[in-house]
């Protein structure tokens, strides 16, 4: 057992020999202030604090519930606009990870397919959702009334798409967008054909400096416009990862409200290294608040209560983990679709049984049941239980072990699964990491 384990069962023993407990054990002001310092970088936990300052874990319990139900069920909205035949579609498409053929996909073609408003919500994350907006010079609407038109106000930012120089009407619409106080983005796509050409024509081609070129002349064009402050972003439509979409994540990332930021980074495909990095990241900072409510569960002295809500929780959770990894079946589905490598292919460097495995109690006890320091923990949880009083004390640190070690452990071969698929659909198709 390490020091943490230690301190917390010292702190429970020490302060509950002091306590009087009524129907119910309570975890006291030595366990709560251990678990307060677990989650001082934790975001949005003002009122968590002061509950359990105040010693009101129940009330904890269901801040904690909230905070974590408003994280798995933020909206984000996001307005996508341009000319016609810019590429709109198939960036919706291309973020989403659906590809054009298929039936969730926007229509794409060479002339303007989109006349009207089109919600795209991500096939994993339908709080998020891609708006495929009509290009404004295909409207009857002058940029002012256009906005009002696709209904402004629900937009989170909005991404102007162009696959040349950017025109009179997206200047106009910009300007309009910048007066109502919202972010824009503008995208410059289909940067590949702007390369293929520059390499037939030059002697000495360079692709990072041709692409800097590309990146000067839309900010200066903008800028001459009276377009304040131009953020501008090389993509290929086809391959996402490539050129400046890690820059536009990062944007995205620094300049979103905190609580919309992991709404963006789950709905994310897969596309680099980093941004799995950083789905472990958001992931594993919100694990201490679960193991508190599992260990807020242990202090009932019911045989048997506290792993049965553990094993319901971390079902619960692991199938989050799965399916921000892309590791489901149908998001592995659409990754093979999209990229043309089989899906065989990609199964094949999974190692974990819970990526291709339906998640559910009997499958994470018995995965559990392998680890024999939770196995240990547990079984001095449910033992401690028959102690009265200082029994469910101890217990609750001991609860709060097993479920923090049980989704550590989990997150992290969900997030090497993760990279392996990344690593051979890249391979597959013969693209650099």
């Amino acid at each position: 057992m390490d020091n943490v384990c230690v301190c917390y069962i010292t702190v429970g023993l020490s302060v509950g020999m002091i306590s009087r407990l009524s129907d119910f054990y309570i975890v006291t002001v030595g366990f709560a202030s251990c678990v307060q310092v677990i989650m001082a970088d934790s975001l949005d936990t003002t009122e968590i604090k002061e509950a359990l300052q105040n010693n009101n874990q129940a009330l904890a319990v269901d801040k904690i519930k909230k905070l974590l139900e408003r994280a798995a069920n933020t909206p984000l909205n996001i307005g996508i606009t341009g000319e016609s035949g810019s590429g709109k579609s198939s960036f919706v498409n291309a973020f989403r990870g659906v590809d054009h053929r298929d039936n969730q996909a926007a229509p794409t073609g060479v002339v303007e397919t989109t006349t009207e408003v089109r919600a795209y919500p991500h096939p994993s994350y339908p709080k998020v959702t891609l708006w495929d907006l009509p290009g404004i010079g295909t409207t009857r609407f002058p940029a002012d009334q256009y906005l009002k038109h696709v209904g402004f106000e629900r937009f989170d930012f909005f991404i102007i798409i162009s696959d040349t120089r950017f025109r009179e009407n997206d200047v106009k619409l910009a300007k309009e967008i910048q007066k109502m106080g919202k972010k824009f983005y503008f995208v410059r796509s289909k940067v590949d054909n702007d390369l293929q050409n520059a390499q037939r024509s030059q002697r000495n081609f360079d692709a990072e400096q041709t692409l800097a070129l590309i990146r000067e002349n839309c900010k200066e064009g903008l800028l001459k416009e009276g377009v304040q402050a131009p953020q501008v972003f090389l993509l290929s439509n086809f391959e996402l990862q490539r050129h400046d979409f890690h820059r536009l994540h990062e944007t995205l990332e620094r300049e979103l409200p905190e609580h919309k930021r992991d709404a963006l980074l789950f709905a994310m495909p897969n596309m680099s290294l980093e941004i799995i990095k950083k789905k472990k990241e958001a992931f594993k900072s919100k694990i201490p608040h679960y193991a508190f409510v599992s260990a807020a569960c242990a202090v009932v002295p019911v045989p048997g209560l506290s792993v049965a809500v553990d094993l319901a929780l971390i079902v619960s959770v692991v199938q989050k983990y799965k399916t921000g990894f892309g590791l489901d079946r149908p998001s592995l589905q659409r990754l093979a679709d999209s990229t043309g490598v089989p899906l065989e292919d990609l199964t094949s460097v999974v190692h974990s049984p819970l990526s291709l495995n339906t998640i559910n109690k009997t499958l994470i006890q018995k995965l559990l049941l392998q680890s024999a320091a939770i196995v240990a923990l547990m079984a001095a949880e449910e033992g401690l239980k028959f102690i009265p009083l200082f029994g469910a004390l101890v217990a609750a640190p001991l609860s709060y072990k097993v479920t923090e070690k049980a989704l550590l452990d989990f997150l992290h071969v969900l997030a090497e699964d993760a990279q392996n698929v990344f690593k051979r659909a890249l391979c597959c198709m013969n693209s650099p990491v």
